[in-house]
């Protein structure tokens, strides 16, 4: 079935009683379904809560600028106005941070401030953060072996790998980011997460497995010398989540609550989904409003305000551009990949938190600017609307410089 964009008749999916149209459970986050489900992921999952605890909320200041016309362009390069770039890239909510105020926030598809939108791999970066704050702690040594945290691990792909090339992708650890393949690994993680039923029509003789924990434990394969190059593998954030729990006791929506939520004034309560075994999914499990993860953003954009150590936002900044290779630089040219987070270039050092289906945050100090892009794409990556938003970016910072 075809998507829609927000110029187009909206589908009425889960509308009515009973619903006619209800998205299903092998295919809920794939287009059209994902244009709804997106938005209500705790009617189609288990989820934990994370608390964002009863103190004040973080005041957003307003100081509003009508970008809707600013001429940007569009996925093929042709001219349009910054409406029409977010009504063609399937935007939910979109919001502008410039000096620590709101400039710029629009909503879309039934999206409004206080929904909570499930963000992908944009829940990596929140981890990674997290990570940096036990670090700054001394619970964690960067240089360590992770399976001085994780001695179950010693007979997996991360045998010999380090904590900071856990935190980086560049272990050798072999695993297939095939999102469209379900016997890939990422594939099985959808079973392994409780995201998705085993295939109906899947080989009765497979061995799914039943949390990410048992998929974990049986990746035992590498396929380079850890710490070489840079290959994105969600794997390697669970594996950081697990390694964060044994070593404080908590489980990860905890984590997130007492060191981000309550810490940072965010305006709502998130949550994020969770397996058979409680297991909340790091990699990309997260669900927060959008201007909650504007407020993430801001406190990096702070260098960690009171939050996260400053001396950890500046190492996220600092990564290794020589081993980010294709097809990595075919959306981000001259870019690396660091604690979880993206890097622009060698020279802002903007950092972005970046999922499929257009997630992002997006921090740039040369602007003192922090964007946020919800999205439901009917593509998991799509590269001319990577290209289409970056440059949508710069246009929105300059005009705001």
């Amino acid at each position: 079935m075809r998507s829609f964009k927000n110029s187009d008749m909206r589908l009425p999916i889960m509308e009515g009683s009973p619903p006619s149209l209800v998205p299903p459970k092998m295919d809920w986050d794939r287009p059209p379904w994902n244009r709804w489900s997106f938005q209500h992921v705790r009617e189609i999952l288990p989820t934990a809560e994370i608390w964002r605890g009863a103190g004040p909320v973080r005041a957003l200041p307003r100081a509003d600028v009508n970008l809707d016309d600013l001429a940007v362009s569009d996925s093929a390069g042709a001219p349009t106005s910054l409406t029409g770039f977010l009504d063609e890239t399937y935007t939910d909510g979109f919001l502008v941070l410039k000096n620590g105020a709101i400039s710029y926030e629009r909503y879309f598809n039934g999206m409004d401030h206080r929904t909570l939108h499930l963000s992908q791999s944009v829940a990596k970066s929140f981890t990674g953060m997290v990570a940096g704050i036990l670090i700054g702690r001394g619970l964690f040594d960067v240089n360590a072996p992770v399976t001085s945290y994780l001695p179950e691990l010693e007979q997996t792909g991360w045998r010999g790998a380090t904590l900071q090339q856990v935190l980086d992708m560049t272990t050798g650890t072999r695993f297939s980011e095939e999102y469209t393949n379900p016997y890939s690994d990422i594939g099985q993680s959808d079973v392994a997460s409780g995201w998705k039923p085993v295939p109906p029509d899947s080989d009765a003789g497979f061995k799914w497995p039943r949390h990410m924990w048992e998929l974990i434990t049986g990746l035992t394969e590498t396929i380079r010398p850890h710490g070489e190059l840079f290959s994105y593998r969600s794997i390697e954030t669970d594996v950081l989540a697990f390694c964060m729990e044994r070593v404080t006791g908590k489980r990860l929506p905890q984590l997130l609550s007492e060191e981000l939520w309550q810490k940072m004034g965010m305006e709502e309560s998130a949550c994020i989904t969770v397996d058979s075994a409680g297991f909340a999914l790091a990699d990309g499990g997260l669900n927060a409003c959008l201007r909650d993860y504007g407020r993430f953003g801001q406190m990096i954009l702070e260098h960690g305000g009171d939050v996260v150590p400053a001396s950890w936002i500046e190492a996220t900044r600092s990564g290794n551009h020589g081993i980010f290779k294709e097809p990595y630089t075919f959306s981000i040219p001259n870019g690396a990949y660091k604690n979880q987070f993206w890097i622009e270039d060698p020279t802002s050092r903007a950092i972005l938190a970046k999922g499929v289906f257009g997630q992002l945050i997006y921090v740039n100090w040369d602007y003192n600017m922090v964007a946020v892009k919800l999205s439901s794409w009917p593509d998991f990556l799509n590269r001319p609307f990577d290209v289409a938003t970056f440059s949508a970016l710069h246009a929105i910072g300059k005009a705001l410089s």
